[in-house]
């Protein structure tokens, strides 16, 4: 039988971690400060290691690369990047995971910050693409699940949840319509028999219930809607 030689191929975990900081969806990343793509920012990722799964490597690399250790993060698996010329020094498979948590606090590495999703438009690798995917997914999610509380704090109000919609999908939202629709959703929210007690009029405090699909779902407005038609994201 022929000898069948198995190509060496680097499968490592990538991650696009969104919170909502100072009042815009934004993304945890660390500059590069060396070739290839020195001086470009990139999402924390690492190598898998032999002995662990793909769902440990994300939450180790989640503690030690993003230095967020035991953070309340939202952790579920994006999907697979591996098409041949995405790393120009090796061929490497990337399983990225999309991370959801409320404003978490500022990494305490120089090189890793938090950025606002919208001023990313070069990055390295194809760490462009992954994010805009994961922000899509983020984006979605909000439409038929509970996941929008996950960028909320223990207890919130309806108006700080309705800013999470307005933040993730780009667009505000009607606050009347939007009140009936949240608290009308079987078991998204429930009251805390709490209320605010600072600034203007007290407000009712909720926190999440135990729905994890929406129901009736919470549409995003049409022209947020991505086209079916429309041509992929080109990668930069």
């Amino acid at each position: 039988m022929p000898i069948v030689t198995v190509p060496r191929i680097g499968v490592s975990v990538d991650l696009v971690i969104l919170t909502v900081r100072g009042g815009s969806l934004s993304t945890l990343v660390w500059r590069r400060d060396s070739d290839p793509y020195a001086g470009l920012v990139a999402l924390p990722g690492g190598f898998i290691r032999l002995d662990e799964g793909l769902s440990a490597a994300a939450v180790r690399v989640l503690g030690e690369r993003a230095g967020l250790p035991g953070a309340p993060v939202h952790l579920e698996q994006l999907r697979s990047y591996g098409y041949p010329d995405r790393d120009p020094t090796r061929r490497a498979v990337s399983v990225a995971y999309l991370g959801l948590a409320p404003d978490l606090p500022a990494p305490d590495t120089p090189q890793m910050s938090w950025q606002p999703v919208a001023s990313l438009a070069a990055m390295a690798f194809d760490h462009a693409r992954i994010l805009r995917d994961g922000v899509e997914r983020a984006r979605s999610k909000l439409e038929y699940t509970s996941l929008a509380a996950a960028f909320c704090r223990d207890e919130f109000t309806v108006a700080e949840l309705r800013r999470v919609y307005e933040i993730v999908w780009g667009t505000p939202l009607d606050p009347r319509n939007f009140h009936r629709k949240v608290t009308g959703a079987e078991r998204f929210l429930v009251e805390t028999g709490n209320v605010t007690t600072s600034g203007g009029r007290p407000a009712q405090l909720y926190r999440r219930g135990d729905a994890v699909l929406l129901h009736p779902p919470m549409l995003r407005p049409r022209e947020q809607r991505p086209r079916e038609d429309a041509p992929p994201p080109r990668i930069p």
